[in-house]
């Protein structure tokens, strides 16, 4: 099976404009391609899998990724799939962001002379002359057409800037810039991204003449991987001081029945064939598929170490014994003590189990609390430092695991 045909079968493809074309590049791996990444936080999310595991893909069949680091765009903010304005961050922010997501891109995408390049939108963007941009490009967008695309035409009832109405004609001209200056003929995009890619191909076309084979493809996800049953979410981090490698595991391995397999297909590198057999699964051996799912996944991410490092703790807890020393912990201090106690509310506070004492309270009082196995129900029970010498296991609902120790 050819590269386009297999991104096919795993369910990526949701609309694509000359697709023949698109077809033949892919497989001959004479893309040049372009993923947009804007930098709104300092670490990519497990959203960002489907993209960055397709870049791989594409790479590895020979064509060449372009990392599009959103420095100038992330100023404006894309109002796809908001129902608000963006946070507005500084250039300071944006570049620390920045660094961070190169860093996290470099476990996926082979960057060097002749492979993946890295590039940032600012070192274009911010200096464009606004009088400029509008004579050159100004004349190829309709704002009619522009306020029936689907990204606007959410926003138009709460309110729309004038500041993210220019996204589209940001990003738009960033494909033109990278065409140009960077041989890049190909976008890539989420789903909610089809309108402002549409621009882009537009623009090219209708500034540089019918020869500019500009194409797009766009994932049957949003650009947060938001559409794939709600499981690749933006609460889990890349980066393991934001997300564990053991609750990176874990957030894997407890998804749902009905989207494991969807997940195996679009996020990892098992072979099709593999996937139809596992595709007979059922009952029990689900969570064998899991197991698989979250143990390749924490792999790519953070290693083969803390992948069977995490596995094997997961087990051993779920397994009734075993060591847990793997699991998210903290160390108590002295400090943490008066004299000698320590409260349950405090000890969750502590463990970043609950943002307050409040919090925690109500989480006791719903039932959602266990200490080594045993429901807490009282919000003033203390324990001494005699009973964390082998570690206290706390369990908040029914998959968030922490073992509170002694420093």
């Amino acid at each position: 099976m050819q590269l386009y045909d297999e991104l096919v079968a795993r369910g990526l493809i949701a609309q694509v404009t000359d697709e023949n074309e698109i077809k033949n590049m892919i497989n001959q791996g004479k893309a040049t391609f372009y993923i947009g990444f804007d930098c709104t936080a300092d670490s990519l999310t497990a959203g960002h899998f489907v993209t960055l595991t397709l870049m791989k893909r594409l790479q590895q069949a020979g064509n060449k990724p372009i990392a599009l680091i959103g420095g100038g765009t992330t100023m404006i903010g894309d109002p796809s799939g908001r129902t608000d304005m963006r946070k507005m961050l500084t250039k300071e922010n944006i570049d620390h962001n920045a660094e961070c997501f190169k860093r996290q891109m470099e476990r996926f995408i082979e960057f060097g002379e002749g492979k993946a390049q890295m590039v940032n939108n600012a070192d274009w963007l911010l200096d464009l002359n606004y009088v400029d941009l509008l004579r050159e490009v100004g004349a190829c967008f309709s704002v009619n057409n522009m306020l029936r695309a689907e990204c606007y035409k959410q926003r138009m009832e709460r309110g729309l800037s004038f500041l993210e109405f220019n996204y589209m004609i940001m990003q738009s001209y960033d494909f033109y810039h990278l065409f140009q200056h960077y041989g890049c003929n190909m976008q890539f995009g989420g789903n909610d991204q089809w309108s402002n890619m549409l621009g882009g191909t537009e623009l090219i076309r209708r500034k540089l003449g019918k020869d500019a084979h500009a194409m797009t493809i766009t994932l049957l996800t949003d650009s947060n991987g938001n559409k794939m049953g709600k499981t690749a979410g933006n609460a889990v981090w890349l980066d393991p001081n934001k997300t564990s490698p053991y609750d990176f595991y874990q957030y894997w391995r407890n998804i749902g029945d009905a989207d494991v397999m969807k997940c195996i297909r679009i996020l990892t590198f098992i072979p099709l064939e593999q996937i139809e057999e596992m595709d007979k699964w059922e009952g029990s051996d689900l969570n064998r598929a899991k197991e698989i799912l979250a143990w390749e996944l924490t792999n790519m991410v953070h290693g083969r170490e803390e992948a069977d490092k995490a596995q094997a703790a997961a087990r051993a807890l779920f397994g009734g014994g075993g060591d847990n020393g793997d699991m998210p912990s903290t160390a108590l201090t002295d400090a943490d003590f008066a004299d000698g106690k320590i409260g349950v509310l405090a000890l969750m506070v502590k463990c970043g189990l609950a943002a307050s004492n409040g919090e925690a309270r109500r989480l006791i009082q719903q039932g959602g609390v266990s200490v080594n196995d045993a429901k807490v129900t009282d919000p003033n029970l203390y324990y001494d430092k005699a009973a964390f010498e082998g570690g206290l296991v706390i369990k908040k609902g029914k998959k968030v695991f922490h073992r509170a120790v002694l420093a």
